[in-house]
This record gives structure tokens, C-alpha cells and sequence, in this order.
């Protein structure tokens, strides 16, 4: 008896699994459709959308060819858009364009003559431009007091320093001064310091110099040394300079020029104001060479002589 009762329980447990299963697969079957009925309705936009736009760009398209006198064998202005996914979509006409009368078209080498035309005058506005710019780059310079200011100099390093193949009094340096690649730098100094002592030194050196072959070699800059016809030394940065360091004359903005135009003797006009004091300074009118926060530029025993 208890066995007939649980049969019959499983039964009617079985009908309603069924049932529910029934109703969770319609309610299944009718989310789909809504979700492909709102993508359908989302494309029909966007379809719609993009119709538009063509529309339009094709009006400008149209426009922009009367303008410059291409005649239209057809009216490209006309709407192309059509029906939706589901069924004909109104579409608000396009503004109308008032047609310019047209020259005949022209023939194709008529054109490309006058395409070559405005790209050689567009050539020659950006020359002119390009030229405005440097003409007003070089007025400054020109209009600049001629001062220290203008000289770009630097803390570098001689990294390595061989003599010369061809010159048995220049020494050629490859030099750090804090740029991507090492400067090539000739210097007149065999016959005051010995070659042992130029290896992995520090120096202060003028970096906008023009650069000059030497012997067959480029220099690339020069290092600047207290000097008398006897006895020559290397000027010596502050403790605790790096290659790279600007040196700076306090009362004289810096702004160097990119390049010293050799023509202009801006470095030759200064030279004479570049010396060392009593107390062995390199100094510029009296103002000495300074690294900012770290000191100033001395020379090892030479005062009271010119730097160059």
C-alpha cells in the first residue's frame, strides 16, 4: 500500500517537473524573441543612420564638384535610404542644392595641369613660411647683445684622447657632454699635457662652435684652457659636476645661439673678457664661470691669464 502511494507521488512530481519545464522553455522561447526583435530594431537605426550620412556626404560631394565647375550628368542627391529590416522607413528629404551654372568640364589634362598648378603655389607658401620663420630666427640673433650669453658651454668628460694621425702637436678626444653620442674634439695640447693625463678627465668646453676639419679630422667643440705661451692647463669644473652641466654667468641670461655664425666673430668679440683672476677664477668681465649648485670653474695654478 505504502509502495502504491510513493508510485503515485512520483507520478504527479513527474507532471509538474514536465510542466514547469513547459513554461520555463516558453519563457525562454519569448525572451529571444524580444532580445532578436530589439537587435533587429537597434540595426534598423543604425542602417538608417548610415543612409543619412551617405546622403549627406554625397550632397557635399555634389555641391564641392559644381563649385569648382564639374559638370553632373546625374543627381547623385537622391536619397538612398530605403526600407528598414522591417518594412519602409520615412526618410526627411535632403536640402535641396541650388546648382551654380557649370562650365563645360573640363578636359583630364586641363585638370592635372591645374592640380600640378595650385600644388607648386602650395610648395611656395610653405617656403615662403618656413622662410618668414628662420629670417625672424636669424633677426633675433642678429639683433642679440653680443656677450657670453651666446656661448654654450658645458661639462664634458674626455672619455678617451689619442694623437692625431696626421698633426704631431693635436691630441683627437672623443668627449661626454650629457648627449646621446660622444663629440669629436681636436685640441692643440701635446706639447703641454701629457696624453697619459687626458684620459677620463673632466673639462669645461664651448659647444656651439661651428664645426672645423682639422687636419682631416672634425672637431665638434673645443676645450677651453687658462693659457700663457709657456704653460697651459684644462680648466676644472666644480666637485661633483656630470657631462652635460651648463655653465652659467650670473647677470648674463643664457641663450646660446644653435651654431656661432663664423662670419658674425660673436666668440672672437668675446675672448678677450675670458680669463682667470687672482684667485685662479675663469671668469667673463669679472663674473665667473659657475656650475648652478655645484661652484665654480678654476684653473690649477694659472691666475690672471687668458682662457681660450
Amino acid at each position: 500500500m505504502a509502495s502504491q502511494e510513493l508510485l503515485t507521488r512520483l507520478e504527479q512530481k513527474a507532471v509538474q517537473a514536465e510542466q514547469m519545464i513547459d513554461l520555463l522553455s516558453q519563457q525562454i522561447r519569448q525572451l529571444q524573441v524580444a532580445a532578436a526583435d530589439s537587435q533587429k530594431e537597434q540595426l534598423r537605426k543604425e542602417n538608417q543612420e548610415l543612409r543619412l550620412e551617405v546622403d549627406h556626404l554625397k550632397e557635399t560631394l555634389v555641391a564641392l564638384e559644381k563649385t569648382q565647375g564639374i559638370q553632373q550628368h546625374y543627381d547623385f542627391t537622391k536619397s538612398t535610404a530605403g526600407p528598414g529590416i522591417n518594412g519602409p522607413t520615412q526618410t526627411p528629404a535632403p536640402a535641396a542644392v541650388q546648382p551654380a551654372p557649370a562650365p563645360a568640364a573640363a578636359p583630364p589634362q586641363q585638370k592635372a595641369e591645374k592640380e600640378k598648378v595650385n600644388k607648386k603655389a602650395e610648395k611656395k607658401e610653405k617656403k615662403k613660411a618656413e622662410g618668414g620663420e628662420k629670417k625672424g630666427e636669424k633677426k633675433a640673433e642678429e639683433e642679440a647683445p653680443v656677450d657670453v650669453s651666446r656661448l654654450d658651454f658645458r661639462v664634458g668628460r674626455i672619455v678617451t684622447a689619442e694623437k692625431h694621425p696626421d698633426a704631431d702637436a693635436l691630441y683627437v678626444e672623443q668627449v661626454d657632454i650629457g648627449e646621446e653620442k660622444k663629440r669629436t674634439v681636436v685640441s692643440g695640447l701635446v706639447r703641454f699635457i701629457p696624453v697619459e693625463e687626458m684620459q677620463n678627465r673632466m673639462a669645461v668646453l664651448l659647444c656651439n662652435l661651428k664645426p672645423a676639419k682639422m687636419r682631416g679630422v672634425t672637431s665638434e667643440a673645443m676645450v677651453m684652457c687658462a693659457s700663457t705661451p709657456e704653460k697651459v692647463e684644462i680648466l676644472a669644473p666644480p666637485e661633483g659636476s656630470q657631462p652635460g652641466d651648463l655653465v652659467e654667468f650670473e647677470g648674463f641670461t643664457r641663450h646660446p645661439d644653435p651654431v656661432l655664425n663664423p662670419k658674425k666673430k660673436i666668440f672672437e668679440t668675446c675672448a678677450p673678457d675670458l680669463k682667470t683672476n687672482a684667485d685662479k677664477v675663469a671668469v667673463y668681465k669679472g663674473v665667473p664661470f659657475t656650475v648652478p649648485g655645484k661652484g665654480v670653474v678654476k684653473a690649477q695654478t694659472l691666475g690672471n691669464v687668458q682662457v681660450k
